[in-house]
């Protein structure tokens, strides 16, 4: 029983062989990897040792656009934000009682001075002209014969005939009656003054409003509604204002003469050209500003009541300014800086300090000389001592 368990237990000699085969067919496959990966790092190590040994190819020039840094006079000026301002504002409203009887214009029209607005209903005005008349009349009759009897009793008394007292009693009543007169021809210019304001008509050469009444509609004297609003528009005012550390150099410079302030409004493209005719007498505490009023002649009315602006107040000419065109001035971590091209075609980082921007031009304290090329596009592309190759804008 033993010697069978043996037998048993004991591995076939036909299943052992193959486990044999399959080890060792493993153990070559290992082999054949590791002797291929060996020749691969071969290759490899060996092609990049013959390549840098050989001579590198030349790097690529960077395309940039460029300019040149010029020299030129600038003006010194202040930058602000305008509004415009009506050279004179007129709101018309009726000066007598009645009821609107025509309007004579068109709303949002220009008016002219003189030109004939709105008219009232007249004829209870014209009746009391007629009345006013009538009592005048009336009174210079009465006048004339006091007169008369005045002259008789004086003759009288010089005569002898009259006594004083009858004499006085009649020059005064003659006195009386003349001032009377006066009274009524006062009340009579009155009733005309009365009648004129029937007709209203325009103060200013202007722009109207909306309207504020119809015809049809009933209007008090000097009360609501106001018929009509006027605008000034030719000159207008531009207001603005600038930090209170320029008031010093303002004053300075107004001194010497009118100071030239340009405006451009939203949405236009050109610029009105006036001068500075006002400053505030009072800084305003809680903007730390001073405010300023330039007068535009504003012919073609570019500028506009309410209507923003961009205002450049000059105060001075620099002659000798250093001018790159924004686009070549960079801002870095050390500031502001600029890519010269050098004579051999490569870049040069430099660092630069700016002064102030004159539309798409900027004035350069150091850093740049005039004459000198600069990039003004393409500057992503580079780091200093890279050869860069100027390209036309069509090419770039």
């Amino acid at each position: 029983m033993r010697d069978g368990h043996r037998e048993g237990s004991a591995t076939p000699v036909g299943e052992s062989e193959p486990l044999c085969e399959l080890g060792s067919f493993v153990r070559n496959r290992v082999r054949v990897i590791s002797l291929v990966i060996t020749v691969c790092f071969a290759a490899l190590t060996g092609g990049c040792v013959s390549k840098t040994d050989a001579t590198a190819p030349p790097m690529m020039a960077a395309p940039v656009k460029v300019a040149k840094a010029t020299k030129k006079t600038v003006p010194i000026s202040l930058t602000a934000i305008g509004t415009g301002e009506a050279y004179s504002t007129v709101s018309l409203k009726s000066q007598v009682n009645g009821a609107l009887d025509a309007v004579h214009f068109t709303q949002g029209d220009f008016v002219s001075k003189g030109e004939l607005l709105f008219s009232l209903d007249a004829r209870p005005f014209q009746a009391a002209v007629a009345q006013a008349e009538a009592t005048l009349a009336k009174d210079k009759a009465q006048l004339a014969l006091d007169d008369t009897e005045a002259d008789r009793y004086r003759k009288l008394f010089e005569a002898g005939v009259t006594p004083q007292e009858q004499f006085d009693q009649q020059k005064s009543t003659a006195a009386a009656q003349a001032a009377s007169v006066q009274a009524d021809e006062a009340a009579l210019e009155q009733a005309k003054l009365q009648l004129q304001y029937c007709y209203i008509y325009s103060p200013i050469d202007g722009r109207s409003g909306a309207l504020g009444a119809t015809p049809g509609n009933l209007v008090t004297a000097g009360n609501l509604p106001v018929l009509v609003v006027i605008d000034q528009v030719t000159p207008l005012y531009i207001d603005f204002a600038v930090p209170e550390q320029y008031l010093g150099e303002i004053k300075k410079f107004t001194a010497r003469g009118k100071l030239p302030v340009s405006a451009t409004a939203y949405g236009e493209t050109l610029s009105e050209t006036g001068y500075l005719t006002f400053v505030d007498n009072t800084v305003d505490n809680t903007t730390g500003t001073i405010k300023l009023k330039g007068t535009f002649p504003n012919p073609d009315h570019h500028l506009w009541p309410g209507q923003y602006s961009t205002v450049s107040l000059q105060l001075s000419e620099d002659e000798d300014a250093t001018i790159v065109p924004s686009a070549a001035v960079q801002t870095g971590q050390s500031g502001d800086f600029i890519f010269v091209v050098k004579a051999d075609s490569t870049a040069e980082q430099r660092t630069v300090k700016t002064v102030r921007t004159i539309g798409t031009d900027t004035v350069i304290a150091s850093g740049v000389a005039p004459g000198e090329t600069v990039v003004t596009d393409g500057q992503l592309r580079l780091i200093p001592g890279i050869k860069v190759q100027v390209t036309s804008p069509a090419a770039n």
